[in-house]
């Protein structure tokens, strides 16, 4: 990645502006997975107990939050803090002590020879990983608010459990703390030897690393002290009121990228910060990337990108080491009783990007990086008979994946997932939103000069998805 500058210029402000888009990519599959050998709507955790809020602790759902190729047919999906849709107790944002888990599943694509999609998909969950900490973590104890304490009743001296209830904080310390016991995965991409992967959060903000086999957090990375909130709360209204900078609550390090050449990390927020936010004008549209250094395990640059008709953003992926797809998008759409408008993928490079570290978000937003439409995925899928109100709301998962043949040309392949958050899970959407998984494939032509060399694709087949049983998580 070049060096950054920091002067505004006008070819810098002019470049932001969206240009055409000339790529024709087309919707090859898409598949379901509502079930797995343990049962309709259960992972393979093996956790059987019942969740505070009534929800049964191997729910299996809302696993499009992130998704992340790891090799061969296997990809890695990542469900957020928990089934907190149906309401419990509003003081705790109706949040449970649900673990946060990473689940391992083979896709299966293949052939079509009959009528439909050129090709056909079949998700296949094949494990289930717990994530956890060594080191105890902080949990809240549940009597201010009448409820059970937070911490999952399966830890043990050597595994203390993440947990996506809103008051597993230490209230004394800023959001940053890496002590804290929430966690709100958003985002995961595995590195290049396939050992470990890197999970962004919404709550800390946080970027940590794991262990792919075990879910051990084994890393902590530093991001900017601008993104933490000084004083953390268990509701968005209660943190906003709190509140003067920082990332918006609900709303933290969204999405995340790894460079095809495994050295660094690229995080978004999910929307402006609070202040940038307040301030108004057009840095109120500023979404700050974080470009985190992994052998030193520090941000060494912060970008800003603006968004165009979306109301955030929700994942980023690398195409090679300086241009990214970012994920963009409304809330509207299945399993919000709406119709979909926005979810589209924007192409950005970040060569020559001007680093706006210390810059207020209207002055940042004067250098924001250049971006290009790249997908239009209602388009797309309207184009195949996928009507706005079935296009799913939370389109938040983005990854590449392994290359196919159609009629003699290589297809590169881009595998989009949703967040359906347990909706369908409680019957509140009556099985009409389950989590899907749509596959596009695109050419290098369709890159309008891009090199693509994403991230993963340089890994051997024997890392495949490895595990000790569906058990494992419990020893």
């Amino acid at each position: 990645m070049k060096k950054a500058f920091l002067h505004v210029s006008m070819a810098l402000v002019c470049s932001s502006v969206l240009l055409p888009a000339k790529a024709q990519v087309s919707l090859i599959a898409n598949g379901k997975l509502t079930t797995s050998r343990a049962g309709l709507y259960k992972d393979l955790s093996g956790l059987n107990y019942t969740l505070e809020n009534g929800a049964p602790a191997n729910l299996l759902g809302g696993m499009g939050s992130g998704i992340a190729y790891l090799s061969g047919d296997t990809f890695l999906a990542l469900p957020d803090r928990g089934p907190n849709a149906i309401p419990y107790n509003s003081l705790i944002d109706d949040t449970a002590s649900y673990i946060p888990r990473v689940h391992t599943i083979r896709m299966n694509l293949e052939k079509n020879h009959g009528a439909g999609l050129p090709f056909t998909v079949t998700p296949q969950l094949e494990e289930t990983t717990l994530l956890w900490s060594l080191s105890p973590l902080v949990y809240g104890d549940g009597t201010a608010y009448n409820v059970p304490t937070g911490a999952p009743q399966v830890n043990s001296f050597f595994k203390h459990y993440f947990s996506g209830r809103s008051d597993n904080f230490d209230p004394s310390r800023s959001s940053g703390d890496v002590h804290d016991a929430r966690l709100d995965p958003e985002s995961i991409r595995v590195s290049n030897d396939g050992l470990t992967y890197f999970i962004s959060d919404e709550y800390g903000p946080y970027v940590y690393q794991f262990v792919r086999r075990t879910g051990e957090r084994i890393r902590t990375f530093e991001l900017p002290k601008g993104f933490d909130v000084a004083h953390p709360n268990t509701t968005t209204n209660s943190e906003m009121s709190a509140n003067a900078s920082g990332r918006v609550p609900n709303k933290g390090m969204e999405g995340l990228a790894l460079t095809p050449d495994g050295k660094t990390l690229v995080g978004m927020l999910q929307t402006a910060t609070i202040e940038d936010t307040a301030a108004g004008g057009p840095g109120a549209s500023l979404l700050r990337i974080a470009v985190i250094d992994i052998p030193s395990g520090k941000t060494v640059h912060e970008f800003g990108y603006l968004l165009t008709t979306g109301s955030g953003v929700s994942d980023i992926v690398a195409l090679n080491n300086h241009e990214f797809l970012v994920d963009e998008r409304d809330g509207k759409g299945l399993g919000d009783g709406s119709k979909a408008k926005v979810k589209q993928l924007f192409k950005i490079d970040l060569t020559n990007a001007a680093d706006i570290t210390g810059m207020d978000g209207n002055t940042a937003a004067t250098v924001a990086v250049s971006k290009t439409l790249f997908l239009d995925i209602v388009k797309v899928l309207g184009n195949n008979n996928v009507t706005p109100d079935q296009v799913p709301a939370k389109i938040e998962g983005i990854a590449f994946g392994p290359d196919v043949k159609q009629h003699g040309k290589t297809l590169h392949t881009l595998w989009v997932a949703n967040d359906n958050d347990f909706l369908q899970d409680y019957g509140i959407v009556s099985g009409s939103n389950p989590n899907q998984f749509y596959v596009f494939g695109f050419t290098d032509a369709d890159l309008n000069g891009s090199v693509y060399e994403p991230e993963g694709h340089g890994r051997g087949h024997g890392f495949g998805s490895g595990g000790q049983g569906e058990d494992n998580n419990l020893q």
